[in-house]
């Protein structure tokens, strides 16, 4: 069996490319018994929960809309090349992304995260979708198979919560500054939204170490 740990972002264009990109290794090259796992990471772990205005969050990242629409252009350009149309125009608000983290939480114990990551993503770069609004959060999920009821009583309470937290840190704490990251078995990582082909070497790496493994049973 083969995992692949995935710390993202929900709000991060690169995470979005990196997961298309892996797709389209996975469909060249596809792993037998392979489990994905979905990793919360915060690009903005200050962040105001309610989360702040577009155009007060590209001020203080980047100077000013300027020099944000350099850095989108490339980012719109590449995801052209991997199917996606995003609309960074569309987007109103940077939100908090740990709401967003705490469904997906939910969404790995029920089966359902992959479609929800994808929606999340969708919603946010495609539509505009403010994506820290529990509303809109409980709409994706119930999109994605998830009960609506049951999502709204995960943010009632705690749910996930600390997991968030701890994936987070853990990630600061083992060198992970940036995402995507996709770790492999727990052991090897590809860092960045990589061409299909810099996963191929851990696809054979893979596929040695489990001949090897059934070669020894």
């Amino acid at each position: 069996m083969t995992q692949i740990d995935i710390f993202s972002d929900v709000i991060c264009p690169w995470c979005f490319i990196g997961k298309r990109r892996l797709e389209r290794a996975l469909k060249s090259r596809p792993l037998p018994d392979l489990t994905i796992q979905w990793r919360a990471f915060q690009l903005n772990p200050d962040m105001p929960v309610e989360g702040m205005s577009r155009q007060a969050y590209l001020e203080n990242k980047f100077g000013g809309p300027e020099r944000a629409q350099q850095i989108y252009d490339n980012i719109r350009r590449t995801g052209d090349g991997e199917g996606i149309d995003f609309r960074f125009d569309l987007i109103q608000r940077t939100p908090n992304t740990v709401l967003a983290h705490r469904t997906i939480n939910l969404a790995t114990a029920q089966g359902t995260s992959d479609a929800l990551v994808e929606n999340l993503f969708n919603a946010y770069f495609i539509e505009g979708v403010d994506i820290g609004d529990i509303d809109n959060l409980v709409r994706l999920a119930e999109a994605s198979g998830m009960d609506a009821g049951e999502v709204r009583e995960w943010f009632e309470g705690k749910g996930g919560a600390t997991e968030v937290m701890a994936e987070t840190r853990f990630a600061y704490e083992n060198g992970i500054n940036g995402v995507p990251c996709f770790i492999f078995n727990r052991q090897y990582a590809v860092s960045g939204a990589q061409e299909p082909e810099a996963f191929f070497p851990l696809f054979d790496l893979d596929a040695s170490e489990s001949s090897a493994v059934a070669n020894q049973a």
